[in-house]
């Protein structure tokens, strides 16, 4: 490599620490990662060594702090020592040996064991599942806990909130989590703030960046999960985050723009493993120790239903063992052996997903993507786009969501064996730097619900073909694949 010839003292000192910045790199990089990503991260700081070493120091560690590792690794201890609590009342020797197997993972890695005799619900309806979670509000007798990535107080989740206040009135313990970064981005976080200052909820912002008072990470480590429970007996996750379906951006009504979600209503043990999570997270924020007693009581009968269902919480996140999410997804695609059908709003994945879906593919299973048309963020976009190439060269079919929409569902289906629904997309930030929540359910019943909102999906959308797609104009496809190395920069 030639480098100028420096013309003075200053010059020099910067020419040296060119070449230290590159030589150190070479031995720090690569550790510990994969070699995609320290690829990414190196040929950053060989193009421009002071600028790419600087954003490294921000953005290249998952470390959280040792107040804040300390307690997860207590938190994560005392789910695997509650987890035995659990009643197991399902034998996972009827599920296919597959399946089964990547229970036993999921409960090895994530602490929290396959349950049986739970309630199953799909809420695909947005602002229907708002209010149904402000029904069992209204019924909490001991405590409800609330944990949103994206959290706002407005004309939607109004109804919702108004009942954790009158929860409170009843001597209901409310407790709320939201992402400090995630929410605040949207019109309206200082007057939510004022009006929780307000009222007798306990809430905290997770992950809060806050330099003058020594809080500060890596700013792009977010909390994304998405949990309510009442009672420690009905329990919501999904993909839904707490807020109108225009995310209170007068662009996006301008346009008719709205988020398409899927939410899971529960009932039954799994509803500890959601509650266990919560008071993880709280435990981490707070300090606090949250005592789990559930409140039992007569559960309606509801004829949308899937009773008597196997369920699995999967929690992941830095801290906990390495993707662990990523893991789950991989090994049910390679145990498909006829269909699997995959939703994801932001399909970026590493080179272990890509090849355990394309494999697939290859080898004569039918494969299905939905995707949105239009995407909400530049740059993941512009990198998921980047991928359609190499899965509709192998067979995948992809289905496009129609704008002015975004759909934001997370969740997939293989055979007819099991499905996985939650807060987790397909995309490297999901895998290594999110807090994410999963929901494994090996149930036909369930899958065969799941189907019908895949057929919905598909009955709007436009099938993307590989001719059409490689008519994109040259530049379109140049920053398809910049905005792809971004994406390796975890």
């Amino acid at each position: 490599m030639n480098f100028p010839v420096p013309t003075s003292t200053l010059g020099w000192i910067v020419l040296g620490l060119d070449i230290v910045l590159r030589f150190v790199a070479l031995g720090i990089i690569p550790g510990n990662r994969k070699p995609s990503t320290g690829m990414a991260w190196l040929l950053l700081i060989m193009i421009e060594p002071i600028i790419g070493f600087s954003i490294f120091l921000l953005l290249g560690r998952t470390r959280l702090g040792n107040r804040r590792i300390t307690r997860q690794k207590a938190a994560i201890a005392a789910i695997r020592e509650r987890a035995d609590e659990l009643p197991l009342s399902f034998d996972s020797t009827v599920l296919p040996a597959p399946i089964a197997r990547v229970a036993d993972l999921n409960h090895h890695l994530g602490a929290l064991p396959l349950t049986g005799g739970n309630e199953v619900q799909l809420w695909p309806d947005y602002a229907g599942v708002i209010e149904e979670m402000a029904r069992e509000v209204e019924r909490a007798r001991s405590h409800v806990h609330v944990e949103f990535y994206i959290t706002a107080w407005d004309e939607v989740t109004d109804p919702l909130f108004q009942a954790l206040v009158r929860a409170t009135g009843r001597g209901v313990d409310v407790r709320l989590l939201f992402d400090h970064l995630g929410s605040r981005r949207l019109k309206g976080y200082r007057r939510m703030l004022k009006r929780l200052r307000g009222t007798s909820i306990e809430w905290h912002p997770m992950l809060p960046i806050k330099p003058l008072q020594g809080r500060f990470r890596r700013p792009d480590l977010r909390n994304h999960r998405k949990i309510l429970v009442v009672d420690g007996t009905v329990g919501f996750t999904g993909s839904l985050n707490l807020t109108e379906p225009g995310y209170n951006n007068p662009k996006n009504h301008r346009l008719g723009r709205e988020w398409v979600e899927l939410m899971v209503r529960l009932e039954g043990p799994v509803v500890g493993g959601l509650n266990a999570v919560f008071a993880s997270d709280w435990y981490v924020e707070t300090g606090e120790v949250v005592e789990l007693v559930p409140v039992f009581g007569q559960p309606d009968v509801r004829p949308d239903e899937v009773l008597d269902v196997p369920c699995q919480v999967v929690p992941s996140g830095p801290g906990i063992v390495a993707e662990n999410n990523l893991r789950m997804f991989t090994s049910l695609i390679y145990a498909a052996t006829q269909r699997i059908s995959l939703t994801s709003p932001y399909f970026v994945p590493d080179e272990s997903l890509l090849y355990a879906v394309t494999t697939a593919a290859e080898r004569g299973i039918e494969v299905e993507l939905f995707v949105s048309e239009v995407s909400d963020q530049f740059m993941v976009g512009h990198a998921q786009a980047s991928y359609y190439r190499a899965l509709l060269e192998a067979g995948v079919r992809i289905f496009r969501y129609p704008a002015p929409f975004i759909l934001h569902a997370k969740h997939f289906t293989i055979d007819d064996d099991v499905a996985v629904i939650g807060s987790s997309n397909m995309d490297m930030r999901s895998f290594g730097l999110n807090y994410e929540i999963s929901l494994m359910l090996p149930d036909p019943a369930v899958v065969e619900r799941l189907r019908e909102v895949q057929d919905d999906y598909r009955a709007l959308s436009t099938e993307l073909t590989l001719p059409e797609w490689e008519r994109r104009p040259r530049r379109t496809k140049y920053v398809d694949n910049v905005m792809r190395l971004t994406a390796a920069l975890q």
